[in-house]
């Protein structure tokens, strides 16, 4: 049995069964939603223990999508996929240009326009206003008017923030 890959981005859970025919309540992430199609191969991780499943098909229902997994064809079939993570390799999920993945941004070097370094990005939190970065334990929102650059690639965040919201300034007022 071959080694599953190591570079692998959960795209989707199994949430539930949909009527009696095998099919499956599936919850795309935002960067997997492209590539459910019929025909698609997955990781499928449930209980610890990882499966190639490929997907028979795939329709869009009610915001989520409704999918059969080949040789599910049944509810007895394919109830045990329920609660599983559906993951794709990091190679297939395609990125518009501005858009990264969280997994990228957390251990970048959050720093401002002359250098002088604020932390590294703890996480990444999602809030209706805007993403924002987690650095000691401060928010830091994702908006042009405080990102510079970001560099994935050497790890580094340059922005230009207001006074007091990442150093001490604001605790000495």
């Amino acid at each position: 049995m071959p080694t599953p890959p190591t570079d692998v981005l959960p795209v989707g859970r199994i949430a539930g069964p949909f009527g009696v025919h095998g099919e499956l309540k599936c919850d795309p992430t935002s960067a997997g939603r492209a590539l459910f199609v019929e025909g698609a191969e997955f990781l499928c991780e449930r209980a610890g223990a990882r499966q190639t499943i490929v997907l028979h098909s795939v329709r869009e229902h009610q915001g989520r999508f409704l999918v059969r997994i080949e040789g599910a064809g049944d509810l007895n079939t394919a109830q045990p996929f329920i609660g599983a993570t559906l993951l794709a390799e990091r190679g297939r999920i395609a990125l518009s240009e501005g858009e990264y993945l969280d997994r990228d941004l957390v251990g970048c070097e959050l720093v401002s326009n002359d250098g002088t370094p604020y932390g590294r990005v703890e996480r990444v939190e999602h809030y209706p206003s805007s993403d924002m970065l987690v650095v000691k334990g401060r928010l830091v929102p994702m908006v042009r008017a405080f990102l510079r650059e970001i560099d994935v690639e050497h790890k580094r965040i340059v922005v230009d923030v207001p006074k007091g919201l990442l150093d001490d300034e604001a605790e000495e007022a």
